[in-house]
């Protein structure tokens, strides 16, 4: 999701070379993590069972949507069919065993049930833009009026303390409301361009303008409460830190372009954690084991 949201906001600037760069690793984690569940659903199946009933489950067909919008975007449409109905099957296959194990108060974790929905709109959406193809504009319409009843049925319930303690997972409250704002947008910028739906266009940019505002709220209590009160440590919950600061940037059009080069940074820093926490687990396991040699070699002379 972060990755492929980053690739989308580098090649919106304009740097389309450096968007590369998080595509070319949104994809490995993609074709990584579809085996993982993949091996569990054939071989675990009372493990997948267990994690398809938790809301953060719902980042599989998320990151599926994120990742097949940008292969739409470089011209590459049916990827991004296929991509789309592989997430629209993963969405269906979640939705009954998350919403029959919900547990309040809501965590971060749980707006992933709106983001995804939202991102099954993004990716129709832009489908319908790259490809001139009027039915999966009036398809994106169904996921995103579901997104955002999601998301007022997620934010009813969200524990608000999560601003002071989230480990990263508490920006995905601003992020759902950022894709929907991409998702309205897209609809409209197809509506426009197909003529489709009358004055339900203007509708659609109405709703565009008030989701952003929404989003912009957002953004600046959350970062607040980060400055507040630091959370530095890693944590695998930052992968949803930097998808709704990535999200923001791609939904804010020309208003707030900097935020790509805020979002690309702070994709460095938690891809490069990502990947010390290896290294540092062979660090710890390593150094004991030499001191402790070090220590007997002394004792001996």
């Amino acid at each position: 999701m972060g990755s492929a949201i980053v690739s989308t906001d580098l090649h919106l600037a304009g740097a389309e070379d450096l968007s590369f760069i998080p595509l070319a690793v949104a994809a490995v984690a993609w074709v990584g993590l579809g085996a993982v569940v993949t091996a569990r659903f054939l071989v675990q199946r009372d493990r997948f069972d267990q994690e398809a009933r938790s809301p953060a489950a719902f980042t599989g067909p998320a990151g599926t949507s994120v990742l097949g919008a940008r292969l739409a975007i470089l011209g590459w449409w049916w990827a991004g069919l296929v991509l789309l109905l592989i997430a629209a099957v993963l969405w269906v296959r979640l939705l009954r065993p998350v919403l029959r194990s919900w547990a309040n108060p809501a965590m971060g974790t749980g707006f992933l049930l709106a983001i995804s929905t939202a991102s099954l709109a993004v990716l129709a959406a832009t489908l319908a833009v790259v490809g001139g193809t009027a039915w999966p504009a009036l398809l994106s319409l169904i996921p995103l009026t579901l997104a955002l009843g999601f998301y007022v049925f997620v934010v009813r319930s969200f524990d608000l303390d999560q601003l002071r303690r989230g480990r990263g997972d508490q920006w995905a409250a601003g992020g759902a409301i950022a894709i929907s704002t991409l998702a309205c947008a897209r609809a409209s910028q197809a509506a426009l361009a197909l003529h489709l739906l009358g004055p339900g266009a203007a509708v659609l940019r109405w709703a565009t303008l008030g989701l952003w505002i929404a989003a912009a709220c957002w953004l600046p209590l959350l970062a607040l409460t980060e400055l507040a009160r630091p959370r530095l440590g890693y944590d695998p919950r930052r992968w949803a830190t930097v998808f709704p600061v990535g999200m923001y940037a791609a939904s804010s059009f020309d208003f707030a372009r900097a935020w790509t080069w805020v979002a690309s940074g702070v994709w460095v820093a938690v891809l490069a954690a990502t990947l010390w926490q290896p290294v540092d687990l062979l660090r710890r396991s390593v150094i004991p084991q030499g001191a402790g040699a070090s220590r007997q070699a002394s004792a001996h002379l």
